[in-house]
């Protein structure tokens, strides 16, 4: 069970967000004396075979702890942003909510709407900057606390911080870590604004880089790149969209992977066993690229569980030697 510190009540404050990585930022605000008027988040998406309702994580995260919540699908709508204003927020606090605040919200709190931004703003503004961070094989990951205007993450910045990228980081990895440090940013940059002694930076609009949404089939893998572009896409791509191949026309993800130097030509997508060498990776197989091979650690066939490679070649006697694609 959540328990709230015993500090008077700061600021009062509306929190939207929706997945898992939120929680941490609305957990400190709750234990560190902030009053949350309510949550707004995403509306519920059926998921699985049957297809039932699931609520995002921060809806059921809120509820447990007696907040009220609500899941507009649009904030345009007047009688949405009067029912927001009518809770008088002093601020706003946005963690990974999936909309873009219209004028009308961003003018309701007087000390703005703030944003934890995981990426060094200006580079990676838009919606996947940790996948983008992976791909681009970036040493640092870093998380902002700006200020949200109606550009798309171009608002002023409070403050900045950055971390190493680890071998074994995923997307989904590496956005927890920066949404904890970036929850303890945000409490630094709340107890500096009634006094009004923190002032957020302007970006530099010349170092700005934007990315976009990306979509499942870009989970597919492209054999004919190296192993090392595609080690960086099965990290990048968990746990969303997931990097994926077909084997005999089932789907198959690889969950985990290593790159490695190839001791002869492997034709592009073929599946290999290994060398003494190559057994040091603790990979059970390996498939060929462009450059190199990828060995393989984790993996998920079409209507499994996820299980080890070696697990997965053990009952697999016809994979060995075969082609992905």
């Amino acid at each position: 069970m959540l328990e709230f510190s015993s500090r008077r009540l700061d600021l009062r404050l509306i929190f939207m967000g929706s997945p898992e990585f939120a929680i941490s930022p609305l957990q400190q605000l709750l234990l560190n004396g902030h009053q949350i008027a309510a949550v707004y988040t995403r509306p519920d998406k059926p998921a699985g075979r049957g297809r039932a309702a699931v609520p995002p994580p921060i809806k059921t995260a809120a509820l447990s702890w007696n907040l009220p919540v609500f899941q507009e699908p649009s904030l345009k709508k007047p009688e949405v942003v009067e029912h927001l204003a009518s809770f008088q927020p002093e601020a706003i606090i946005v963690a990974a909510f999936g909309q873009i605040l219209p004028p009308a919200v961003l003018n309701i709190p007087c000390y703005g709407c703030l944003n934890i931004h995981p990426s060094l703003l200006p580079r990676y503004r838009g919606a996947s900057p940790v996948i983008n961070t992976i791909l681009s094989g970036d040493e640092f990951a870093g998380v902002s606390v700006m200020r949200l205007d109606p550009g798309m993450d171009t608002g002023p910045v409070f403050m900045r911080a950055q971390i190493s990228v680890l071998t074994q980081d995923t997307a989904g990895t590496l956005t927890a870590k920066l949404f904890q440090i970036g929850a303890q940013m945000l409490l630094e940059v709340l107890a500096e604004l009634p006094g009004g002694r923190l002032i957020p930076e302007p970006q530099n609009e010349s170092e700005a880089t934007y990315t976009r949404e990306i979509t499942k089939e870009e989970g597919r893998i492209n054999w004919q790149l190296t192993a090392e572009e595609i080690w960086r896409r099965v990290r990048a791509y968990q746990p969303w969209p997931e990097a994926y191949t077909f084997w005999q026309g089932k789907h198959l993800k690889i969950i985990e992977a290593v790159p490695l130097p190839s001791e002869g030509p492997v034709e592009a997508g073929r599946v290999i066993t290994f060398t003494p060498l190559q057994k040091q990776s603790r990979a059970a197989f390996a498939v060929g690229t462009r450059i190199g091979v990828l060995g393989v650690l984790k993996v998920q066939i079409e209507g499994k569980r996820p299980m080890s490679a070696e697990e997965f070649i053990r009952g697999q006697r016809d994979f060995l030697g075969s082609v992905l694609s």
